[in-house]
């Protein structure tokens, strides 16, 4: 089992040294905790290992979700915007993943949009639109926002809505709206760089 084990620990260490030296510009603290990841075990202290190692996935992590922000548009005409957000979980936290999120105001209406990357809540939006039943079943309909496909929900008598794209089997985009109209919810949907996006590394 304790072989086991390092071998595990040995194949999780080449994974984030290999993602690391792949990003180009790796701030000099991502590779220090990898280096000590390292060292720790060499001298057979595992878990402290481990605790490294998973600080080292942290902060790569960071570095991914700030480039997600890049991603969330700027406001349409007469719109106000707050600034982009973004934070990352470990993969030992809630699966991992990453999300970046912006809201926009006018008025009473408000619209928010969060792009989620390695989340664990892909998998159940792509079974979704593998199968139309499924995504058809509480007023959503399958819809094409320029070249990617979406679940649009809008309810003209809410003014609400929601729309769900996965872009490159690796990214969740949710835009979701209150007292909005349908084409507004669409608009902010289309201003998205989805092509930009399923480019990155």
């Amino acid at each position: 089992m304790m072989k086991f084990s390092k071998t595990i620990l040995i194949l999780a260490v080449f994974s984030v040294v290999t993602f690391a030296f792949s990003t180009a510009a790796v701030a000099d603290d991502v590779t220090d905790y990898i280096n000590e990841s390292l060292q720790y075990y060499k001298d057979g202290q595992y878990s402290d290992a481990v605790d490294s190692l998973n600080f080292a996935e942290q902060l790569i992590q960071q570095k991914k979700s700030a480039g997600l922000e890049a991603f969330l548009p700027e406001p349409l005409k007469g719109w106000n915007a707050t600034i982009a957000t973004s934070q990352a979980a470990s993969s030992a936290m809630l699966g991992g993943g990453i999300t970046a999120e912006r809201e926009y105001s006018k008025g009473d209406s408000s619209i928010q949009i969060q792009i989620m990357a390695d989340s664990p809540m892909l998998q159940g939006v792509l079974m979704m639109m593998s199968n139309p039943m499924f995504a058809t079943s509480d007023g959503g309909k399958m819809e094409r926002i320029g070249k990617q496909k979406a679940i649009v929900k809008f309810n003209p008598n809410t003014k609400e809505g929601d729309i769900q794209i996965v872009v490159a089997n690796r990214f969740l985009v949710s835009i979701e709206g209150q007292g909005i109209t349908n084409k507004v919810l669409k608009d902010y949907a289309k201003a998205i760089n989805y092509d930009k996006m399923s480019n990155l590394p």
